[in-house]
């Protein structure tokens, strides 16, 4: 459960979500050497959510992406109290880059935990193990595919959820989904986040990386995250990829299956031409990702409707964010919102409303 303060608080449901060995901390986010930030939204998200948490950001030569904190080499960071190095990258694939070995390294020998949102497995580079062996710290991979987990079953659970879908990849369903689930909490609705993404995990300290999930059990894995529940209470559940990705699509559409929310909201960026790492492909129209949300979410809840969409509207001009936002809500006939710029205060009077109609 995650409190206003972006602060983990005990819940007694919490225990049907998959803990995590504890992240020491503060954190220092290493980068890499990227230069496209949308490769490094894990360190953003950690930046915006757990800022206090977050001492600095260890960046290698090339590296253009900028997160605002203070740049530290991991000896700095040790020094100023840090305990972990958290990879805050993301690139296509979930690969370790050769080139990280030597600074990953460092960061082992200086004092720092390596934790890794990747795919692949710290254990299985042995430059890494052996800098961990020596140096007594702790190699901790946050997307495990070992779970014990059954397949969906598409049973109807009592309680409320929300998923965050969008027409694309990182465009912020986590952000949306955290400030949706902040919200609820400080209005004093019984709420909480549900992560199924590393950053998330990262933020929250509990949850299931969908995407390291074998393919049958992703709906199971959904399940599992969000069980029977009281009725007033909402679980606000972070959205993987796109319904209309490509690559992504399996992830999303068992999510959908298994999360059987009451409600979603659609994000989106406005900004955006093609999808992420697909030049060729244009990003659907929301229109298109709301009407395939809805047939396929009434699979597992017939109910399920859009309540807002959320617009990243960070590329946006300041000047023309409102007319872009007034825009896109006339056009849906929901509530649009940046959850980072203007609150969602509306969109949640929008799920409240119709939840109580429906009770009704």
């Amino acid at each position: 459960m995650l409190n206003l303060d972006g602060e983990t608080m005990p819940s007694p449901r919490d225990a049907v979500a998959v803990p995590l060995v504890s992240i020491d901390r503060p954190y220092l986010l290493f980068l890499g050497a990227v230069t496209d930030a949308d490769d490094a939204k894990t360190a953003f998200g950690l930046r915006d959510w757990c800022r206090p948490a977050c001492l600095g950001q260890f960046r290698l030569p090339g590296c253009t992406v900028d997160t605002g904190l203070p740049d530290l080499t991991p000896r700095a960071a040790v020094a100023a109290g840090a305990r972990s190095l958290l990879i805050g990258v993301a690139p296509m694939g979930g690969a370790l880059n050769p080139a990280w070995m030597p600074a990953l390294q460092d960061a082992l020998e200086a004092g720092l935990d390596l934790v890794s949102g990747m795919h692949a497995r710290l254990a299985m580079h042995p430059p890494l193990a052996a800098a961990a062996a020596r140096a007594g710290r702790r190699l901790l991979d946050l997307r495990r595919a070992d779970l014990p987990l059954a397949v969906g079953t598409g049973r109807q659970r009592s309680g409320r959820r929300l998923l965050t879908v969008g027409t694309d990849c990182a465009l912020g369903k986590k952000y949306a989904a955290l400030a949706l689930a902040a919200e609820l909490q400080r209005r004093g609705v019984p709420a909480e986040f549900r992560a199924t993404g590393q950053t998330g995990i990262m933020i929250s300290g509990r949850g299931i990386a969908v995407d390291a999930v074998v393919a049958d059990f992703v709906a199971g894995a959904a399940e599992a995250l969000s069980p029977d529940a009281p009725d007033g209470h909402w679980d606000v559940i972070e959205g993987q990829g796109s319904i209309l990705h490509p690559a992504y699509s399996g992830v999303s559409v068992g999510l959908l299956h298994g999360s059987q929310p009451d409600a979603f909201v659609v994000c989106h960026d406005p900004t955006r031409r093609t999808l992420s790492g697909m030049p060729d492909f244009p990003v659907p129209p929301i229109e298109q990702v709301v009407a395939l949300t809805i047939e396929l979410g009434r699979v597992t809840n017939a109910a399920i409707r859009c309540v807002g969409v959320s617009l990243n509207t960070s590329a946006v001009p300041e000047l023309e964010r409102a007319a872009v936002l007034a825009a896109h809500e006339r056009r849906l006939g929901v509530p649009a919102f940046d959850p980072m710029r203007g609150g969602v205060g509306r969109v949640v009077d929008e799920l409240l409303r119709g939840a109580d109609a429906r009770r009704a």
